[in-house]
């Protein structure tokens, strides 16, 4: 009872998030994808032209209802605090390879839940790469790894994230014709602007109040026995789950009409919409290359972001409440996107991105490195 008490608002916050995730699709989102933090940034990047792939270029205002939702709720609850200065380049970085894990795998940790809770088993593979990934950062911080302190900063620097993401959307609505719209593909699959920020903003809330991140729960059930952030996520994949069935998406092999299509999610490893395609052109075996590097990539995203401390919505969520270092990890989030698309390392539904294994094994190598030379030397 004492856990149920502590847990009852996390575990309440999980389960609205996680059925807004799967009700998105059937407002406009791409199928089986709902949210994506990871593809939300990349649609971004693209929509500043910072990459020329025309079919996932879009700003996506969840992502400016993140940092507006932890922003307000932050300011509410006097929670926003102006910091930063704990490793900054360091982290940039680190997003980026937070970025390419998760565009070879093609979703971010809240995606990889998603598709499992739409029915797509192949989300287990990528899960349990994560989780390894998160053991290795656990190794590095169990040696003292550490990107140091932060310290407080003048208000308007905690204010710029905010700023821009505001703007950013207020040009989305003006329709000025300066960022780049896909007209076909992912990009061109949305909610409308304004439940999409409204639903951000939602999300930011619970996220700032409850902690939630989906790297944070592995890393306190492995490091200190600590349920609190699991519980969360547990409640999060039983709300996607709940919301599929109650809406008909899996509707027993029948179809159901959205605004950008009939869908009908089914559990198993292929033919699921915008993943890797797991069966061979003729649609017999499997390609078990693409199991080994989603789980090799999603490793990738388990590493980088527990050195970076957190999932990319958790550093959304940081950078609305004023840390800088987190508003320096969305800008590697974007970056990262643009260098995704841009030298063939993202995967699509035609297969992984020509160059994507260099590029999960060059992250991984920077990972490790990172993770040994920043070490406390006499933890070590």
């Amino acid at each position: 009872m004492n856990f149920l008490n502590k847990s009852k608002w996390i575990i309440l916050g999980g389960f609205i998030f996680g059925v807004l995730g799967a009700l998105a699709v059937n407002w406009g989102n791409p199928n089986n994808m709902g949210i994506c933090v990871a593809c939300f940034f990349r649609d971004i990047a693209g929509a500043l032209k910072l990459h020329g792939t025309a079919t996932v270029q879009y700003l996506r205002p969840e992502i400016f209802g993140f940092i507006l939702g932890a922003f307000g709720t932050s300011i509410a609850f006097r929670e926003w605090r102006p910091r930063g200065g704990s490793s900054p380049i360091i982290r940039f970085f680190l997003a980026v390879c937070v970025m390419v894990g998760a565009l070879v795998f093609l979703g971010c940790p809240i995606r990889s839940l998603l598709r499992l809770g739409g029915g797509d088993l192949s989300a287990l593979v990528a899960i349990a790469g994560l989780i390894v990934g998160v053991l290795v950062g656990i190794f590095f911080l169990k040696k003292g790894f550490s990107l140091g302190r932060t310290t407080k900063v003048p208000a308007i620097a905690g204010l710029i994230v905010p700023i821009i993401a505001l703007a950013l959307f207020i040009l989305l609505m003006i329709k000025s014709g300066v960022m780049a719209s896909s007209e076909s593909g992912p990009g061109s699959l949305h909610v409308n602007p304004w439940l999409g920020l409204g639903l951000g903003v939602v999300v930011g809330f619970i996220v700032q109040r409850t902690r939630f991140c989906s790297i944070g729960c592995w890393r306190d059930m492995f490091l200190v026995r600590n349920f609190h952030l699991f519980s969360g996520v547990v409640a999060f994949l039983i709300g996607v789950i709940a919301a599929n069935y109650i809406v008909g998406n899996f509707g027993a092999g029948g179809w159901i009409s959205t605004n950008h299509g009939d869908i009908a999610y089914h559990w198993g490893f292929t033919n699921q919409p915008i993943a890797l395609p797991y069966t061979n052109a003729e649609g017999g075996g499997i390609i078990w290359s693409q199991y080994i590097w989603s789980f090799l990539s999603f490793s990738l995203v388990g590493l980088a972001a527990t050195l970076m401390g957190g999932c990319p919505l958790r550093q959304t969520i940081l950078a609305g409440e004023g840390d800088t270092d987190s508003g320096i990890s969305l800008l590697g989030y974007i970056a990262g996107g643009a260098i995704a698309m841009n030298f063939m390392l993202a995967s699509s539904t035609a297969g992984m991105g020509k160059y994507g294994t260099w590029g999960v094994v060059v992250c991984l190598v920077f990972c490790l490195a990172i993770g040994f030379i920043m070490r406390d030397k006499e933890s070590a």
